[in-house]
């Protein structure tokens, strides 16, 4: 590797049922963060049975990751989302835009999808980190 060229930095270990999974919580390179895909669980359950409940609690670990690499929710500039039920896009629409303002939104994409975790949404991030 060029010695010019910036480092891949792996951010937080995931560990589920006491075993280290072959994840990061997030890479970053140069000043792009990448967060895996989080979803809304507390010790091996869903945070909340309700859309908006999910989504904040989904949005707040990914908060808590962008601390780890010098970010915020504010540095957000791509989302990916996955939904399992259609019907639930309206409230975690107002539920996301509570953290996202629709004039400094990050651009999104948003699936209806089959999720492994027993939840209703997945959202994964891609941030930029400000400039030291």
């Amino acid at each position: 590797m060029d010695a010019t060229q910036p480092s891949i930095e792996r951010i937080g270990a995931v560990v589920r049922g006491g075993q280290r999974q072959p994840i990061s919580a997030a890479v970053a390179w140069d000043r792009l963060v990448f967060v895996s895909g989080q979803v809304p669980m507390v010790s091996g359950r869903p945070s909340h049975s309700d859309i908006a409940g999910q989504t904040h609690a989904t949005l707040d670990s990914i908060a808590a990751i962008l601390a780890e690499a010098g970010c915020t929710l504010a540095d957000v500039v791509k989302t990916t989302v996955w939904l399992t039920d259609s019907s639930d896009y309206a409230g975690f629409n107002a539920a996301y835009a509570e953290r996202f303002a629709p004039e400094r939104a990050p651009a999104r994409s948003t699936v209806i999808a089959g999720l492994i975790a027993p939840v209703k949404v997945e959202i994964e991030a891609v941030a930029v980190r400000p400039a030291a």
